[in-house]
């Protein structure tokens, strides 16, 4: 533990012209007494570390001096490739990778060019997690990202409705969905997916799995994720849509729903308005949907669904001549 951070430190010093000891402190995530008792052991392991006293003193190496401990490890790199998404690396416990990844990174570069990592940070940032909702981390999720990392077995008990299920399965991938986190494994030779905060349990086994290599996660997470859209719009609903109703009708609907719904439009009448067959998940969910488009959709059929419609309109007119 400490000879990694001393590595840090070397690292972090070889970045930058000079720090403070409360900066490396809380880079290093130590006290700043350890920070000096580190300093020390360095200068007595010969790499030269020279320290200022006072408000304006601080810590910097001397003459130049480069260390070869910059070469990547297989984790480091690995890491690196996801360090945009710094969330989903801390989740998956990975950020201690990822950080020794950019610190030797950035000790490699040259001194013009050292700002690059800082520059890019300020400016681009993701935030996966949708709206309105607190992203919590399956307790499962860094058992299973170490497995897919290791091509390694697991042995899985999930929930499936009121019911526990036990497999054996091979974790091929992770995937980040507006703030769920999803696997995509291989059981039985059929590669599915599972939703990760259904786990109960996961246990590494021993034994490693063959992958394949001609499996593409994004074009199967694409796929499934396709599939499973088009599963549950199971009713549909005929509806005249005016100009303004098919321009918002992608924001109202499921984007799968609206696009196969667009595509199989009719033409536009003498007013403009176009009548449609769109797929929904259920009368229901119809009926909270294109309620958002106001009087800019007319219901057709199901009668049922109109009738709440018509039903909706009387309620809002008899409401605002009162007002």
């Amino acid at each position: 533990m400490r000879a990694a951070r001393l590595i840090k430190m070397v690292l972090l010093l070889q970045s930058r012209p000079a720090m403070t000891g409360a900066e490396l402190a809380r880079e290093l995530e130590v006290s700043e007494r350890t920070v000096t008792r580190d300093a020390q052991a360095l200068s007595e392991a010969g790499v030269p570390v020279y320290a200022e006293r006072g408000r304006a003193g601080g810590y910097r190496l001397v003459g130049g001096y480069r260390t070869g401990l910059t070469g990547l490890a297989r984790s480091e790199a690995e890491a690196l490739f996801l360090s945009g998404v710094p969330g989903a690396l801390r989740e998956m416990g990975l950020e201690d990778a990822a950080s020794a990844a950019r610190l030797k990174v950035s000790a490699a570069l040259l001194p013009s060019l050292r700002d690059a990592p800082k520059a890019a940070a300020q400016r681009f940032h993701l935030d996966a997690p949708a709206w309105f909702r607190e992203p919590e981390t399956p307790g499962a999720l860094a058992a299973l990202a170490e497995a897919v990392w290791d091509d390694r077995c697991v042995r899985a008990r999930y929930r499936r409705g009121e019911a526990e299920a036990e497999r054996e399965l091979e974790p091929y991938g992770l995937v980040l969905k507006a703030g769920v986190w999803y696997l995509c494994a291989r059981v039985a030779g059929t590669f599915r997916t599972y939703r990760i905060d259904r786990f109960v349990g996961v246990e590494g086994l021993k034994d490693r799995f063959i992958r394949d290599e001609d499996f593409d996660l994004p074009g199967f997470w694409g796929e499934q994720a396709e599939r499973f859209a088009r599963s549950i719009l199971r009713a549909e609903v005929v509806v005249r849509l005016s100009q303004a109703g098919l321009r918002a009708l992608a924001h109202a609907v499921d984007p799968v729903a609206a696009r196969g719904a667009l595509a199989t439009a009719g033409e536009p009448d003498a007013r403009g308005w176009v009548t449609l067959t769109l797929r929904v998940e259920s009368e229901d969910v119809a009926h909270s949907q294109l309620t958002g488009l106001g009087a800019e959709a007319e219901v057709v059929s199901p009668e049922s669904l109109r009738r709440r419609f018509a039903e909706d309109a009387g309620r809002l007119a008899e409401l605002y001549r009162r007002a």
